[in-house]
């Protein structure tokens, strides 16, 4: 064992031990369950003690034991498998002196087991398994920790998901809902017309965001490579080679901080339409996520964090300027660095020095609009120095045509109509390096390949982000990125 053995570890041991030295496998081999524990419930709960009675069903399970009820020569336990639980009634006189023998002596809580037999009612009316055969499937050498209380301790139920989903019945619900509203995400896009692709996981250049990236070494090329920030220039290279919508639900991976809103795997989902621009896109991205409530929680309110999100359309469209103002940020601040950098330093928000007008901005909007976003809201038209793949709006140059969805304080979605002027794009990218040299680490490097791409001609296009676990966050109530994630990273123990 990894860890010192505890007493209760000690004993589980010797039973092991002891049942070896019998001839008995505590490893067993497969065993046909047949039911699962709710079916059952659902199918027969509702039905009159007599009705069973009169005809039971039979029927077969596996799961782990979670509670034992000893009364000498019988015993209620209960069972979980994937579905929940179920009460089962172990008899010796039902059982055989053997089988008995072998569950009072070698079987604790924790252990998996496999049980068939006919269904009946307690007198207090509990739907109830008699055992007529009994297996032991998997002995536990470890004891569950707090058996009686459900696991709690937050570190311990990251780091062991394992013991989480078998405590907690709604860790393992909040992950049925992750996958539901993956595979609705998937059927709303593939009724939209779009395919879906994969494109590469290491990139010779980390682009398609501002972030900093993973690096590692290629041996057999002898190069570093970059963890992809984003599948974002791989998917516009498939609209230079012709396709009109796609799509990709993917692993990112950037190199930051670890918080409630942030882990640094997580998932995207990108996708491209040809033809279409941001404005499209709001209303399109309206009409997705309110598909998606319907089909994870079944209503377009619903409760997070203490509050009632609203996801009925239409949702308002601020420009980022425009909410700046209302939010109490002096109008002389939005066009004059120097101004901007004196005044948000004023107000306790840090800013890096040689940043430009743009970027203090953008960190001064955190500060100061973000966490008050809590019903959906678009908000339009970003400064050019934050987006440097998205076309510029023709009515103001320095300003581009795209949009971030803002839920419940948190960015959810990025989008914008797609730059596909190769030789503005060049000019973007150029500008970036020397935001970088003068200090900026989450800047675009220069990308001569994706250049070369648009100059054989993108069409017009709009393209979109939507962050994956946060999404899942809002839809099942959970506070914390980590919640949604199955094995989020942690420090070293």
């Amino acid at each position: 064992m990894s860890e010192p053995a505890n007493e209760q570890i000690e004993q589980r041991l010797k039973k092991l031990e002891e049942m070896k030295a019998l001839g008995m496998e505590p490893y067993a081999g497969p065993f046909d369950a047949k039911d699962h524990a709710l079916p059952l419930l659902e199918k027969y709960g509702g039905k009159p003690k007599e009705e069973l009675e009169a005809d039971p069903p039979q029927v077969s399970v596996s799961g782990r034991l979670m509670a034992i009820r000893d009364f000498g020569k019988a015993s209620f336990v209960h069972l979980q498998d994937s579905t929940g639980r179920i009460q089962l009634y172990l008899k010796k006189d039902v059982m055989g002196e053997d089988a008995y023998s072998v569950y009072k002596k070698f079987v604790d809580i924790g252990d998996i087991i496999g049980v068939s037999g006919p269904l009946f009612k307690t007198r207090t009316g509990e739907l109830t398994i008699e055992a007529k055969e009994f297996r032991l499937l998997s002995k536990s050498l470890r004891p569950l920790p707090e058996k009686w209380h459900g696991l709690q301790d937050v570190e311990t139920r990251y780091r062991q998901r394992y013991l989480d989903l078998v405590a907690n019945p709604q860790v393992k619900e909040t992950f049925r809902l992750r996958s539901v509203i993956i595979k609705a995400l998937r059927d709303f896009f593939e009724k939209e017309g779009f395919i879906e692709v994969e494109t590469p996981m290491m990139h010779q250049i980390a682009g398609g965001a501002a972030a900093k990236p993973f690096r590692t070494h290629h041996n057999a090329l002898g190069i570093d490579l970059y963890l992809r920030i984003a599948p974002e220039l791989y998917l516009k290279r498939l609209l230079v080679g012709g396709y009109e919508r796609v799509f990709e639900l993917n692993k990112n991976f950037r190199n930051e901080g670890i918080s409630t809103k942030h882990n640094p795997e997580f998932t995207m989902l990108e996708f491209y339409m040809a033809n279409k621009d941001y404005d499209y896109l709001m209303s399109f991205t309206e009409r997705l996520f309110s598909e998606l409530a319907m089909k994870a929680v079944g209503k377009l309110r619903f409760p997070y964090g203490g509050q009632e999100i609203d996801f009925t359309p239409p949702w308002p469209r601020t420009g980022m300027l425009d909410i700046m103002k209302q939010k109490g940020v002096p109008e002389d601040v939005l066009s004059d660095a120097g101004r901007a950098k004196e005044w948000a330093r004023s107000q306790k928000i840090d800013i890096k020095e040689g940043a430009s007008l743009g970027k203090i901005l953008d960190e001064i909007f955190k500060e100061k609009v973000e966490p008050f976003l809590v019903q959906p809201s678009f908000i339009i038209d970003y400064p050019i120095e934050l987006s440097p793949l998205a076309k510029r709006k023709k009515s103001d140059p320095q300003l581009v045509d795209r949009f971030e969805l803002f839920i419940a304080g948190r960015e959810i979605a990025n989008a914008f109509s797609e730059l596909n002027d190769p030789i503005d794009q060049r000019e973007r990218f150029q500008k970036q390096v020397e935001e970088k040299a003068k200090g900026d680490e989450e800047t675009h490097p220069m990308d001569d390949d994706f250049v070369k791409a648009l100059e054989y001609a993108m069409p017009p296009a709009a393209g979109e982000g939507i962050g994956i676990d946060r999404l899942v966050m809002l839809l099942t109530n959970s506070p914390s990125i980590r919640d949604v994630i199955l094995f989020p990273q942690m420090k070293p123990e």
